[in-house]
C-alpha cells in the first residue's frame, strides 16, 4: 500500500476533513454554496396546510381531493409528504359546498311565487384539493414533465386505508386503481389555473412577436411590470401637424413613420424623467402608439366599507399626483401635467398589463 503522505494527498482534502470538524450546525450558516444534501432538510411544521395564494402558479397540477370529514387531514398529509420526499412544491386549497338551503325550482306555485326546493341530502361538504406548482403556462415543459411524474407517484399517504375522509373509502374504485393495475392513485391529475386568480387574469391578449420587437431593447418596458395592473399616464401617438407638401407627394408612411418615432422618444424620455423622479415607470410601444404607465399592482380594487369594492389607494394615489393640477381644476381650468416638458395625460387610467410569451428576453 503506498504511504499516505502530504504529497499525494489531494489538495482538497484537508479543507473537507475541516469543514467536517465544523460540524453540521455551524455549515447551515453558510449562504447556501454547500450541496444542500449534505445537510438533514428542515422540519416541515405537521400542522401545517400550505394553502394556495393567488401568487402561486398561475399553472398548477391538480393531483387530487379530498371531501367530507377528514378531508383536512387527509390533504395535509398528501401535502406534506409531497414536499418532504418527493421536494414538489404543493398546495392545498380549500372549498365548502352548502346544500342545507332552499334553492329556486322550475315553474310557479299556484299562488304565482316562484317554486323552492331543496337537496335530497342536506348537507355542508368540504373539498380540499392537493395540487403541484407553479408554472407559466398550461403547456409549460416543467409543469407537463411533473404531471408525468405526479401520475406514476404511489405516496404513502394515499395507501391502504389510511384516510380519513369520506371520499377516501371510494377512493380506489373511483379512480379505477382495482382496474388499473401498476397505475399511481394519482394518474387521473391534470393541469388547472390557478382559482384564485381574477377571472381576466388569462383573457389578456399575448403581444405579437412583431410587438415583441419593439420593445425588445427597452430598459423599463411595460413587458417587464411584475404586476397585473397599472396606471397610463400619458399617451403619444405622434398627431400634429401635417406637411401637406409630403402628403401630396405620397409621403404619407414616411410621416406616419417619423410621428412613432417621436412619439417612441417622448415615451422614453418621460420615463426616465419619472424613474429620477422616484416613479415606478413603464414605457410601452406598439404599432399604433406610445405609452408611459405608472406602478405595478396585482389587483385593481381592495375590499372598501361594507365588503364593496373600491380602487386600490395607490393607483387613486397615482392619479391624483400625476392627473391634472387640482388647484386649478378647483378653478375650472382643466391643466395637465407636465414632467421634463412632455404633457401627461388628461385623464390617468388603470389598464392590465399586455402579457409577453414566457421566457421572452
Amino acid at each position: 500500500m503506498k504511504p499516505v503522505t502530504f504529497q499525494n494527498v489531494p489538495r482538497w482534502l484537508p479543507a473537507l476533513i475541516c469543514l467536517a470538524a465544523v460540524g453540521v450546525s455551524e455549515a447551515h450558516g453558510q449562504s447556501g454554496w454547500l450541496p444542500a444534501s449534505w445537510f438533514t432538510p428542515a422540519e416541515i411544521d405537521s400542522k401545517a396546510m400550505f394553502p394556495l395564494a393567488e401568487k402561486d402558479g398561475p399553472w398548477l397540477v391538480l393531483a387530487t381531493t379530498f371531501r367530507g370529514e377528514g378531508a383536512r387531514d387527509d390533504a395535509r398529509r398528501l401535502v406534506q409528504e409531497l414536499r418532504r420526499v418527493q421536494k414538489l412544491k404543493a398546495y392545498t386549497h380549500e372549498k365548502a359546498f352548502d346544500y342545507t338551503g332552499a334553492q329556486p325550482g322550475r315553474g310557479l306555485n299556484p299562488d304565482g311565487s316562484p317554486k323552492k326546493m331543496r337537496y335530497a341530502n342536506a348537507e355542508q361538504i368540504i373539498e380540499v384539493a392537493v395540487l403541484v406548482g407553479d408554472f407559466a403556462s398550461f403547456d409549460d415543459p416543467r409543469g407537463q414533465k411533473v404531471l408525468a411524474k405526479v401520475k406514476g407517484l404511489h405516496p404513502e399517504a394515499l395507501s391502504g386505508t389510511s384516510g380519513k375522509s369520506q371520499s377516501f373509502s371510494d377512493f380506489r374504485r373511483m379512480v379505477g386503481l382495482e382496474r388499473s393495475a401498476g397505475k399511481g392513485p394519482m394518474h387521473l391529475a391534470f393541469v388547472i389555473p390557478n382559482p384564485l386568480l381574477p377571472e381576466d387574469y388569462f383573457a389578456r391578449q399575448e403581444v405579437d412577436r412583431f410587438v415583441l420587437e419593439m420593445n425588445s431593447d427597452v430598459s423599463h418596458s411595460l413587458l417587464d411590470c411584475p404586476g397585473l395592473y397599472s396606471v397610463r399616464v400619458a399617451t403619444f401617438t405622434g398627431a400634429g401637424t401635417f406637411d401637406q407638401k409630403a402628403i401630396a407627394g405620397g409621403d404619407d408612411d414616411v410621416q406616419f413613420e417619423g410621428r412613432l418615432v417621436e412619439a417612441a422618444d417622448n415615451a422614453h424620455r418621460l420615463t426616465e424623467a419619472l424613474r429620477r423622479a422616484g416613479w415606478q415607470a413603464w414605457e410601452y410601444h406598439d404599432r399604433e402608439s406610445s405609452i408611459v404607465c405608472v406602478g405595478s399592482l396585482q389587483a385593481a380594487t381592495v375590499p372598501g366599507a361594507a365588503g364593496k369594492a373600491v380602487p386600490h389607494p395607490e393607483l387613486v394615489r397615482i392619479s391624483r399626483e400625476l392627473g391634472p393640477d387640482p388647484a386649478k381644476l378647483a378653478t375650472g381650468v382643466l391643466l395637465p401635467r407636465t414632467m421634463a416638458g412632455i404633457m401627461l395625460d388628461v385623464q390617468p387610467a388603470t389598464i392590465q398589463v399586455p402579457r409577453a410569451p414566457t421566457g421572452w428576453r
